[in-house]
C-alpha cells in the first residue's frame, strides 16, 4: 500500500512538470539537438603593396574564417626576405617571387598565402658634394678636386667637371688661372645631369720668386785675352726681375756679361746670380787656350787608313816618321771623324763631313777654308802627284779625287782661273822650296802608293821623307827662329775602329814654335775639326767654319804666342 502511494505520488509530480514544461516551450518536442564545438574554415591574406622595390616593405594583413568561438590568430611566414608577427614584409636584396604565408594557430591545418612580385630598385642620384685640396692656390697652381656621389640602387658615381675659371682636367686637376679671384668648381653626375655640387676655389696672386739662372757664353772657347758675350736666362714665378750681377773667377766681365779672358790658358766658370735672390745663380765654363803661335808656311801631308798603334812605336815600319814624333809633338787623344776616307778630308776643309760617299765628286757651295784664304789674301797651293796644273777632273792614274777635296769646293772647282792658281802638279813643291816661295798654306797630296793607301806603310815613310820632312828641314821656315808648321795627319783609323766615328790616329806636328818631343798630357779630345781651327788660327782667319768654329784649338802641341 505504501508502495502504490509512492508511485502515484511520482506519477504526479512528473506529470505537472510536464504541464509546466508544456506552458514555458510552447510544446517542443524532445528531440531538439546539443550544441557544436567552434572550427575554422579558411584563412585568406592580402599584402599591401603585393610590388614593391628590393628591401622595401609591405603590409600584411590575414583573414580567418570559421565556426563556434573560433581564434583569428595566425603565425607569418615568407620563402624570401622576412617577415614580422604583426605581418610587416620586408622584401630581400634580390628581385623575385616571395611567397607570404598566414597559418591558423588554431588548426595549423589552415593556411592562406599570398605572391609578392619584388623589383630591382632603379638607380637614383641623390646628391653630388665636391671637395678641393688646397682650396686657396696661388695663380696657374693646381688643386685636386674630388666628387662624392650619393644615390640608390647600382648608380653611378660618375661626374664631368667644369670651373668658372682656369682649367679642370677629367680627373678633377684644377689650374688655376693667372688672375686672382675666386673660381667655383662644379661636378655634374653623368647619370642625372640634374644633380651637380660645387666648390669654391681661392686664386692669389703668387709673390715673385727667381726658380732658376742658366748662363751662356758665346764662344764657349777663346784665346787669351779674348772676349766672349755672356747672356744669363733667369726664370721665375710673377712679377721676377731679371738682373743678375756678373762674376768670374779668371780675367774679367762686364755688368752686361761681355768676359774678357785671362793672359793664361785654363778653364774660368762665369757666373750670374740673381739681384733679386742672390741664393739663385748659374755658371758656365769658358774654355780660354794659348793662341796658336802664327804661321806664314803651314805645310799639310795627309796619309792614309792607319791606326795609332799601326804607327806610332812601329819603327821598323814608320822608322822616319817615329823619328819626327821624337822631335815634334804628338797628340795621343785624336780620333778621325768617320769611314770613309771622303767625310775626314772634308772636315779638315769645311768643319763638316758633308757626304760619306767615297765615289761622289759633288762640288760643295759650303763655308771652307780655301773661301777664307782667297777672301784674306793668303796664298795657298795644292800639291797633288799624278796631275797637272789646274786638274779638275775625277780619279786619274794614281790620283784619287777623294783625298783633294779642294777641287770638289765651290771656290776652286767653279773657277778656272782659281784652280790654275791652286792646283799644282806635286813637282812644284821642290821648285817652290828651292825658290823659297812656298805659300802661307800647302796641302800635300800624295798618290794612292805613297800615301799607305795602297802602297806599303815602309814605302808611304820613305816618300815623305825624302819628299817633304828633309826638304823642310833646310828651308828656312822650319829653321830655328822660323814659323813653319808641318802638319801629317791620316785620315782614317783601321775601318774595324770606329771610336768617335772614325778611330784613333796619330797626327804628328813639327816646327820651331813646336814643343820638342811632346806627348800629349790632356785629356781633350781632338779631331779633324781641332786640326782645322788651328790650322786656320796659325793663319790668323778666324771664326772657323762648321765644328771648327767650337773644337779646342790644340794650342797644348806649340810653344807660345
Amino acid at each position: 500500500m505504501k508502495c502504490l502511494k509512492y508511485r502515484l505520488l511520482s506519477a504526479l509530480v512528473v506529470f505537472l512538470l510536464s504541464l509546466t514544461i508544456t506552458g514555458c516551450g510552447g510544446g517542443a518536442s524532445g528531440n531538439e539537438p546539443a550544441p557544436t564545438s567552434s572550427a575554422i574554415s579558411s584563412v585568406s591574406l592580402v599584402c599591401t603593396p603585393s610590388t614593391l622595390s628590393t628591401n622595401a616593405t609591405s603590409q600584411c594583413t590575414a583573414a580567418v574564417q570559421g565556426t563556434g568561438s573560433y581564434s583569428s590568430v595566425v603565425t607569418w611566414a615568407a620563402n624570401g626576405g622576412t617577415i614580422n608577427a604583426s605581418g610587416r614584409f620586408i622584401a630581400p636584396a634580390s628581385a623575385g617571387t616571395v611567397t607570404v604565408t598566414a597559418t591558423s594557430t588554431q588548426d595549423p591545418t589552415k593556411a592562406g598565402t599570398a605572391a609578392i612580385t619584388v623589383q630591382l630598385t632603379p638607380p637614383t642620384i641623390t646628391s653630388v658634394s665636391v671637395s678641393c685640396s688646397p682650396a686657396a692656390v696661388i695663380v696657374s697652381a693646381t688643386s685636386q678636386c674630388n666628387a662624392t656621389v650619393q644615390g640608390t640602387g647600382a648608380y653611378s658615381s660618375a661626374v664631368t667637371w667644369t670651373a668658372s675659371g682656369g682649367t679642370i682636367n677629367p680627373s678633377g686637376l684644377f689650374t688655376a688661372p693667372a688672375s686672382a679671384g675666386t673660381v667655383t668648381v662644379t661636378a655634374t653626375s653623368t647619370q642625372d645631369t640634374t644633380k651637380t655640387g660645387t666648390a669654391a676655389i681661392i686664386v692669389r696672386l703668387a709673390p715673385p720668386t727667381i726658380t732658376s739662372v742658366s748662363v751662356t757664353c758665346d764662344p764657349a772657347t777663346v784665346i787669351i785675352n779674348a772676349t766672349s758675350q755672356c747672356t744669363a736666362t733667369v726664370q721665375g714665378t710673377g712679377s721676377y726681375s731679371s738682373t743678375v750681377t756678373w762674376s768670374a773667377n779668371g780675367g774679367t766681365i762686364s755688368p752686361s756679361g761681355l768676359f774678357t779672358a785671362p793672359a793664361s790658358a785654363g778653364t774660368v766658370m762665369v757666373t750670374a746670380t740673381s739681384t733679386q735672390d742672390p741664393t739663385k745663380s748659374g755658371e758656365v765654363a769658358v774654355v780660354v787656350q794659348s793662341q796658336i803661335p802664327a804661321s806664314k808656311h803651314v805645310v799639310l801631308v795627309m796619309e792614309e787608313n792607319q791606326s795609332y798603334s799601326t804607327v806610332v812605336g812601329q819603327t821598323s815600319v814608320w822608322p822616319n816618321l817615329n823619328n819626327l814624333i821624337n822631335i815634334g809633338a804628338l797628340p795621343t787623344n785624336y780620333y778621325a771623324d768617320s769611314h770613309p776616307s771622303i767625310g775626314n778630308y772634308f772636315m779638315l776643309t769645311t768643319g763638316q763631313l758633308l757626304t760619306t760617299n767615297d765615289n761622289s765628286t759633288t762640288v760643295w757651295n759650303v763655308d771652307n777654308i780655301a773661301r777664307r784664304m782667297l777672301a784674306s789674301g793668303v796664298p795657298f797651293r795644292i800639291y797633288a802627284e799624278g796631275i797637272t796644273q789646274g786638274y779638275l777632273g775625277g780619279n786619274t792614274g794614281l790620283y784619287l779625287i777623294r783625298h783633294n777635296p779642294f777641287a770638289m769646293l765651290s771656290d776652286i772647282a767653279d773657277s778656272t782661273q782659281v784652280a790654275d792658281q791652286t792646283i799644282w802638279p806635286f813637282t812644284q813643291f821642290a821648285a817652290d822650296l828651292a825658290n823659297g816661295t812656298l805659300p802661307e798654306f800647302s796641302y800635300i797630296v800624295p798618290d794612292v802608293n805613297d800615301d799607305a793607301h795602297n802602297g806599303t806603310p815602309q814605302q808611304a815613310d820613305t816618300w815623305l821623307q825624302t819628299n817633304v820632312i828633309a826638304p823642310l828641314s833646310s828651308y828656312s821656315a822650319f829653321e830655328a827662329g822660323g814659323d813653319g808648321i808641318l802638319i801629317v795627319d791620316f785620315d782614317e783609323a783601321m775601318t774595324s775602329d770606329t771610336t768617335y766615328g772614325g778611330g784613333h790616329v796619330s797626327p804628328v806636328l813639327w816646327g820651331p814654335n813646336v814643343k820638342v818631343g811632346y806627348t800629349q798630357t790632356s785629356s781633350t779630345v781632338y779631331q779633324h775639326q781641332s786640326m782645322l781651327a788651328t790650322m786656320m788660327d796659325a793663319l790668323q782667319l778666324s771664326n772657323p767654319p762648321g765644328a771648327a768654329a767650337t773644337a779646342p784649338l790644340m794650342a797644348e802641341f806649340f810653344v807660345g804666342p
